[in-house]
C-alpha cells in the first residue's frame, strides 16, 4: 500500500516538528520550548501507548496501590489542546524517511517534517532463557505492564522477580502489598550494586525480607518452565521456585532500532552532539535512547539538562549540553537511599562510616584529597543534598573532616543546626527535587516569578510533585524567599514536622513502618520525642493501618484516654458503661446503683445516647470501679476515646405503631459490631425506627432512617456548637447491606480522614461525591473496606476495663459481636 505524504496545511508558516515518542523525555522538551517561544514551531506527538504523557518513575506507588493513573498525568488532554498539540495516541512512527523528510506510523499515516525529534526511550532488556515468551512472563516498563501485575495479584499466588535494582524490588514491593507471595532473584552478590555499597545493599536486603519477601543474591536463572503458561523459575544451581508470574527487571538498553533502519549514527545510543542533533542535523534525539560522548544515561537529571540543550538550540540560542556529577536519592519500597560519584574506593580514597544497624542507619562519604568523590547513605537520606553539593563543588572538606559524617548541622558547629539556616546554605545549583532534576535556583525563580505555594511551586517547576521526598525543602525554600507571604496551603500535623496528616499516613504504609520513634526517625522530626499534637496522630495512624501488629503506645493518648475516663472540672472522673442500642437490664441497673453507693458518686445522669454517666469518680477509685462494671457484664463506653461513642435507637417496628423496621435490633447489632475501634475523632451512630426520625439519625455521623422499602443511610452529621444535617449517602434494601455500607463507611473514614478531623469537616473537605464514588458503585471495593474493618476489630473489641482492673489482666466477660458482610448475614 502506497501512502501519499500530508504536507503543510494551507497558510501554514510555522515550521514543523515531530516528536517521536510521547514520555517523560519528549514531552519535557516540548514543554522547554515552549517556555521560550511558544509559536516557534507547529508540533505533532507520536504516541506508542493510547494515553497521556505519565510520569513512569511513579508506576510504583500505582502498583503498590497509592496513588492512581490521573495521579500520575504530568500533561493531561487539555495540556496539548491549550498548546495547539496534535497527539497521536497509540500509533508509533515505524519508518523514517530522511531524504523525503517524512514519517510514517503503524497506521499507515505519513507526516511531513523540518524538524524531527527522536525521544524512544528505552527497551526493558529480557534475558536469553528457555521459556521467555511463555504467557506470565513481563517486564516493568509502562502501564500496561501495571496493569498485567494488578490482574495477576488479583488472581494471588507467587511471584518471582529477576533483578534486584531499582524497578525490580519496587515491582516486589507493590506485588507484596498486593498480597502475592515474593521472590526476588539478584544474579549480584549485593542489591541496587550500581548505586549502594555491600553494606548499605545488605542493609536494604534484611529491611525487604522482614517484609516477607525471599531475597536470593548470587540467583543466576536458567530456565524458566512452563505449560502453556509459567509455572516455575529453575536456576543454574538446580532451585525450583513456584511463580504465578514473573516479572523481568534486569535492565534497560536504549531503543535504537527506528534511528538504526533510518540510518543514523548509533552505538549504544543514537549519537548525538552538545545540542542534541544527530548524524542528520534535521535530526534531534533526547532521553534514555541517546549516546553523548559515549555515555548513555537513564537519571532524570542528565535528561532534563539535554532538554533544556536542545530547547535552545530549536531556537537558536544555543547552550549545549554539558554533562554535571550526578546522584541518586531514592525511594525503595519505601526506605531512603541515596548514592552519588565513585564509592568504589581505591587510588588514595579514605572511607568515613558511620553504621548503625539497629536504627537501620549508614553512611559512608568517600574523600581523597580532601574532596568528597563518593557517597552513600541509607536510611537517613536528609543531608544527600549537601554531601553531592560539596562532591559536584569539588569543595575541600579538611576544616569539617571530623564531623563531616554527622551532618551538614553537626559539621557546621551547630551553626546550621536550623533547617533553614542549612538550605539556605545551599548553593542555587543544588538539586532540590530528583525526580524532576529541579535545583534550588529554579525553585527560587519559580517562585519570584509568582508561585506562592507549596501547590503553585509543583505546578510550574514540578518541584516535589513526585514521590514527594523534597516536599519539605521546598517548603523551606518557599518560607526563605517569601517570609510571611507564602501561601497557605495543606497544614502540616505539628511544628515536629513538614509533613502533612496525609503524607505521614501514605507513608507510614509505604515505608512499612510499625512504630513512633521510627516514623520520627525515617520522616525527620525535629524534636525527638514529638509533642502532644503528633504523638497522640502517630499512634492512631499506626494503630489503622497495623491492627494486631502495632503494640498501642497508651502514653501517646491524651489523659481521658490513658484513664478510660472523662476527667471533670473538679478533677474528679465519670465513668460511662456501655448500653447496647440504649438497652438495659435489672442486673445492669443494679450494678450501677451498687458503685454509685459503693463509691459515694455524688450524680447519675442520664445521656443524650441513651446511657447512664456515674458522675464524681476519685482517680484512686477508677480500677475499682471498672472491676465492679466488668464483672457485672458490663464494658466500656468509651465516652472518653476518639472512638465510637454511641448508637441511638428507637423502639422500631417492635413497639412502635409508626415503626417500619426493627431500629432497636438493628442498633444492638451495629454497636456490637462496630464498639471499641479507635477512630480519627468521636463516632456517634443513630438508628430511627421511622421518618419521624425519634432517635436523631440526620446529625450523627452515621444515620440510619427506616422505612417501608428498607434503609436510608445519611453520614456526616453532628450537633455541638455547628450543627451540621446529614448527607444521604444511598438507599439499602436489607439490614445486612446497611450493615456492610456502615463498615466500609466507617473504615474509608479511619484510613483517610485526619486524626481529630469528625466525618462532617471530612465530607466538606472531600465531597459527598468522593464519598459516593468509594461506596457505591464497586461492591468488591465496598467488601474490601468491610472486611478491613471486621479485621481491625477482631483486635479492637478488647474491655480496657478489664485489662485495667486491679492493675491486672482480667477475662472480658461481654458478648464479643464480630461484622459480618451482607453475603455472610443473608
Amino acid at each position: 500500500m502506497k501512502h501519499h505524504p500530508i504536507s503543510r496545511p494551507e497558510g501554514e508558516t510555522r515550521d514543523h516538528l515531530i516528536v517521536i515518542g510521547n514520555g517523560m523525555a519528549g514531552c519535557r522538551a516540548v514543554e522547554e520550548l515552549l517556555a521560550r517561544d511558544p509559536t516557534r514551531y507547529r508540533v505533532t506527538i507520536f504516541g506508542a501507548e493510547p494515553l497521556v504523557n505519565y510520569n513512569r518513575i511513579m508506576l510504583s506507588p500505582v502498583l503498590a496501590g497509592e496513588k492512581s493513573f490521573d495521579d500520575i498525568v504530568i500533561n493531561g488532554p487539555d495540556w496539548y489542546a491549550d498548546n495547539g498539540i496534535t497527539l497521536l495516541r497509540g500509533d508509533p512512527v515505524i519508518a523514517i524517511d530522511r531524504a523525503a523528510k517524512t514519517v510514517t506510523s503503524r497506521n499507515g499515516l505519513t507526516l511531513d517534517y523540518d524538524r524531527l525529534l527522536i525521544a524512544t526511550g528505552s527497551d526493558p532488556f529480557i534475558i536469553p532463557v528457555p521459556g521467555k515468551d511463555l504467557p506470565g512472563v513481563i517486564s516493568f516498563r509502562d502501564m500496561k505492564d501495571v496493569e498485567h501485575m494488578l490482574a495477576a495479584a488479583e488472581r494471588g499466588g507467587s511471584a518471582v522477580v529477576i533483578g534486584g535494582g531499582l524497578l525490580g524490588l519496587e515491582a516486589a514491593h507493590g506485588l507484596s502489598l498486593r498480597g502475592m507471595t515474593v521472590t526476588v532473584l539478584h544474579i549480584m552478590p549485593t542489591l541496587m550494586e550500581r548505586q549502594l555499597d555491600e553494606a548499605a545493599g545488605w542493609l536494604l536486603k534484611s529491611a525487604l525480607e522482614a517484609r516477607g519477601q525471599t531475597i536470593l543474591t548470587g540467583a543466576d536463572t536458567a530456565e524458566i518452565v512452563g505449560d502453556g503458561r509459567v509455572e516455575m523459575v529453575r536456576l543454574k544451581d538446580g532451585t525450583d521456585i513456584p511463580a504465578d508470574l514473573v516479572v523481568m527487571a534486569v535492565g534497560i538498553r536504549p531503543s535504537v532500532a527506528l534511528a538504526r533502519d533510518a540510518g543514523l549514527d548509533v552505538g549504544r545510543g543514537i549519537k548525538v552532539d552538545d545540542h542534541m542533533v544527530t548524524s542528520d542535523p534535521a535530526i534531534l534525539a533526547v532521553g534514555e535512547c541517546v549516546e553523548h560522548d559515549g555515555q548513555v544515561y537513564g537519571l532524570v537529571a542528565p535528561l532534563w539538562d539535554m532538554c533544556r540543550a536542545l530547547a535552545d538550540g530549536l531556537v537558536e540560542a544555543p547552550s549545549g549540553y554539558r554533562p554535571a556529577p550526578t546522584s541518586t536519592k531514592l525511594k525503595v519500597a519505601g526506605l531512603d537511599v541515596f548514592s552519588a560519584g565513585d564509592f568504589s574506593g581505591g587510588d588514595g580514597a579514605e572511607d568515613i562510616v558511620l553504621r548503625d544497624a539497629s536504627r537501620g542507619v549508614y553512611k559512608r562519604v568517600v574523600v581523597r584529597d580532601d574532596c568528597i568523590v563518593g557517597a552513600v547513605l541509607y536510611g537517613d537520606t536528609a543531608d544527600g543534598n549537601w554531601y553531592f553539593d560539596l562532591l559536584r563543588r569539588g569543595a575541600s572538606v579538611a576544616d569539617i573532616r571530623d564531623m563531616l559524617i554527622f551532618g551538614q548541622a553537626f559539621a557546621s558547629g551547630g551553626a546550621l543546626a536550623d533547617p533553614k539556616a542549612a538550605v539556605a546554605a545551599l548553593s542555587d545549583d543544588a538539586e532540590i527535587c530528583g525526580c524532576n532534576g529541579v535545583t534550588k535556583g529554579q525553585v527560587v525563580s519559580c517562585i519570584a516569578k509568582g508561585a506562592h505555594s507549596l501547590d503553585a511551586v509543583r505546578g510550574t517547576c514540578k518541584a516535589s510533585a513526585s514521590c514527594g521526598s523534597c516536599t519539605g525543602l521546598v517548603e523551606t525554600i518557599l518560607a526563605l524567599t517569601l517570609g510571611d507571604e507564602v501561601e497557605a496551603g495543606p497544614r502540616t500535623m505539628c511544628k515536629c514536622t513538614s509533613f502533612g496528616h496525609d503524607d505521614v499516613r501514605r507513608e507510614i504504609v509505604a515505608q512499612g513502618m510499625r512504630s513512633i520513634p521510627e516514623v520520627m526517625q525515617k520522616l525527620h522530626w525535629s524534636t525527638p520525642d514529638g509533642c502532644a499534637s503528633c504523638r497522640p496522630a502517630l499512634n492512631y495512624y499506626l494503630l489503622c493501618a497495623l491492627p494486631g501488629d502495632y503494640q498501642d503506645d497508651q502514653q501517646s493518648r491524651f489523659v481521658n484516654e490513658r484513664l478510660h475516663a472523662n476527667i471533670q472540672k473538679d478533677g474528679t472522673y465519670s465513668v460511662v458503661p456501655r448500653m447496647w442500642g440504649g438497652i438495659t437490664s435489672p442486673k445492669e441497673l443494679r450494678a450501677i446503683a451498687d458503685v454509685v453507693e459503693k463509691y459515694d458518686a455524688p450524680m447519675v445522669k442520664v445521656t443524650g445516647g441513651q446511657r447512664l454517666d456515674i458522675f464524681g469518680i476519685r482517680k484512686e477509685d477508677l480500677p475499682a470501679v471498672w472491676a465492679d462494671l466488668n464483672a457485672a457484664g458490663m464494658v466500656s463506653g468509651h465516652a472518653y476515646g476518639k472512638a465510637l461513642r454511641t448508637v441511638k435507637t428507637c423502639v422500631g417496628s417492635e413497639w412502635c405503631r409508626f415503626g417500619t423496621q426493627d431500629s432497636t435490633g438493628l442498633g444492638v447489632r451495629i454497636e456490637r459490631a462496630t464498639w471499641g475501634s479507635w477512630m480519627p475523632h468521636k463516632f456517634k451512630i443513630a438508628v430511627s425506627g421511622c421518618p419521624r426520625n425519634c432517635a436523631e439519625a440526620t446529625i450523627k455521623d452515621f444515620g440510619i432512617i427506616c422505612v417501608d422499602s428498607g434503609y436510608e443511610l445519611h453520614v456526616g452529621g453532628n450537633g455541638g456548637i455547628k450543627v451540621r444535617a446529614t448527607d444521604l449517602l444511598c438507599k439499602v434494601a436489607t439490614e445486612a447491606e446497611a450493615m456492610e455500607m456502615c463498615a466500609a463507611f466507617i473504615q474509608l473514614y479511619r484510613e483517610e480522614a485526619r486524626y481529630l478531623e469528625r466525618t462532617a469537616p471530612w465530607i466538606e473537605r472531600v465531597g459527598l461525591a468522593y464519598i459516593q464514588s468509594r461506596l457505591l458503585p464497586d461492591a468488591d471495593a465496598r467488601a474490601d473496606l468491610a472486611q478491613r474493618f471486621a479485621y481491625s476489630q477482631t483486635f479492637s473489641q478488647d474491655d480496657p476495663w478489664a485489662a485495667r482492673a486491679d492493675g491486672a489482666e482480667r477475662e472480658h466477660h461481654a458478648p464479643m459481636a464480630r461484622f459480618q458482610p451482607a453475603g455472610a448475614m443473608a
